[in-house]
């Protein structure tokens, strides 16, 4: 657990130590045991979505290049490969194909160990030669997509200026004709702005168009960057899952993964924590020596479970104990 201290407000503060590039493992609703590694700084995206649930981007940018020194994230990665993941998962705190040398990271980590490696990516830089260059080597990548027009994909998704909705599809195309791995397409739905019947049949012939192994639906389940970005109830996500792809799936809420008991501990460190007042992620993972990702996956479980509930004060988002629980 990292040294933390309080002041004078009861504010937990984290002391100075080295940034951890390795999360986990946390649960994953799609991924089993995932073993996360985090590329980029906080927030470094090429997209503002408005369903994040990381809050809002503060680096939008298109700029690849090596954010952390490799060695020091496989370093990293060796002494966590005893935790049993069933999946290394490149992902994090923004998007991971901004890290310029992926593909010498993902040979790198297949020479170490015979997990699986998966790709989280918003799809957003797969018109780039490079990037699905990079990309090749790893067992699973799963992109998303979550507009049928231009005018949704600037509304959802708020590109870099230089990504436009063409590129990106465009992208996800050639990568799905050049990629021999397992190609798992992520679709957003928010409620009132994708779920429309014409933006519904735009997403089809898309999805149609790129011909991904599977087509996961997926809803805000975490809060959001923008509170107007509203979840679909789970009747449309099943129902939108039918129209768009015979090989679609909603993302399961929750699986027996989650009852492992690593996972249940700290879960009741966060519930706890809870229990003594009221915390920011930022808190809670430097309480509890956490990764701000792992403190978002078991929130959210909370969240849904009716333990915990959210209040924002000063424009900052805090967990705390539902009343309800007690």
């Amino acid at each position: 657990m990292a040294l933390v201290g309080n002041n004078q407000s009861g504010e937990i503060l984290p002391c100075d130590k080295k940034r951890e590039h390795i999360f986990g493992p946390v649960p994953s609703r799609r991924l089993g045991r995932s073993l996360g590694v985090d590329l980029v700084p906080f927030k470094t995206c090429t997209y503002d979505c408005i369903y994040c649930q990381l809050g809002r981007t503060t680096n939008k940018t298109m700029q690849r290049k090596e954010w952390v020194p490799i060695d020091v994230v496989i370093k990293q990665l060796k002494e966590k490969l005893n935790a049993n993941p069933d999946y290394i998962t490149l992902s994090g705190s923004g998007e991971p194909t901004l890290f310029s040398p992926l593909e010498e990271l993902i040979f790198k980590i297949k020479d170490i160990t015979n997990i699986p490696v998966a790709v989280l990516t918003n799809g957003s830089l797969l018109w780039l030669p490079e990037v699905r260059e990079a990309l090749k080597l790893a067992d699973l990548v799963i992109p998303s997509l979550d507009a049928g027009s231009n005018r949704i994909f600037q509304y959802v998704n708020r590109p870099h200026s230089d990504i436009t909705f063409r590129k990106m599809l465009e992208g996800l195309v050639k990568f799905r004709n050049e990629y021999k791995g397992n190609y798992w397409l992520e679709v957003f739905i928010l409620a009132g702005v994708n779920t429309p019947e014409a933006e519904i049949k735009k997403l089809k012939t898309h999805i149609s168009t790129i011909c991904p192994d599977k087509v996961q639906v997926n809803t805000v389940t975490r809060p959001p960057a923008e509170d107007f970005a509203e979840p679909a109830t789970q009747k449309q996500l099943e129902a939108i899952a039918k129209q768009l792809y015979e090989n679609a799936e909603v993302i399961a809420d929750y699986s027996s993964v989650h009852k492992q008991q690593d996972f249940l501990a700290r879960r009741e460190d966060v519930l706890a924590l809870l229990k003594r007042r009221p915390c920011s992620v930022e808190d809670i993972a430097a309480g509890l020596g956490l990764h701000r990702n792992e403190v978002v996956k078991y929130v959210e479980e909370l969240c849904s479970e009716g333990k915990i509930e959210t209040a924002k004060k000063s424009n900052k988002l805090y967990y705390k104990v539902a009343l309800r629980s007690h």
